[in-house]
């Protein structure tokens, strides 16, 4: 394998990765209130309230409030549908630099963007929302482990455009025009 196809096949590999973790992402962001049901209920058989209250605790008063705004505002989670909706259409951005990584690589350096977006998103809005501090720094994680395949895919990409800015063999052989 050329060192070509084995750049650009790392490259894929990785964004593979990324859109997979990008689409579950934003698909969980649908059943918000089923999945929350179902969390409380796996946490209670796993015997979480004894070992971790405060996030028990935490996940309870989350499901109450779902369970509210779904009886009685269902509108509010329109918010998370769009939410859901965005992280879709983020996913499908990356088909670009999957496509044509050295044209696209602005695409990655946006997503690069995106992920160092969160962490002040996070630190501001979290307390601002009354989020815990620890629930705050899984939302950082996002962030964090967003940029990592990110960061490597770049690193690829750049890698990739300087052994195609080389002269090819057969290029060196041609007389100047």
């Amino acid at each position: 394998m050329s060192d070509r196809a084995a750049l650009v096949r790392g490259i894929r590999a990785w964004l593979v990765f990324f859109v997979v973790c990008l689409v579950l992402s934003g698909a969980t962001a649908f059943p918000l209130v089923h999945e929350l049901r179902w969390t409380e209920d796996a946490l209670r058989a796993l015997s979480v309230p004894d070992h971790l209250p405060a996030l028990m605790d935490w996940i309870e008063r989350v499901r109450r409030g779902l369970d509210t705004v779904d009886a009685e505002y269902p509108f509010v989670l329109y918010g998370t549908d769009w939410l859901a909706f965005a992280h879709l259409v983020i996913a499908v951005a990356f088909y670009g630099p999957y496509r044509d990584p050295v044209r696209n690589v602005w695409v990655v350096e946006f997503g690069m963007i995106a992920c160092a977006g969160v962490v002040p998103l996070a630190l501001i809005c979290g307390p601002v929302r009354g989020i815990p501090f620890w629930w705050t720094v899984i939302d950082l994680s996002f962030g964090v482990f967003g940029v990592i395949p990110l960061y490597a895919v770049r690193r690829r990409i750049k890698r990739l455009e300087a052994l195609e800015a080389l002269p090819t063999p057969d290029a060196r052989a041609l007389p100047p025009t």
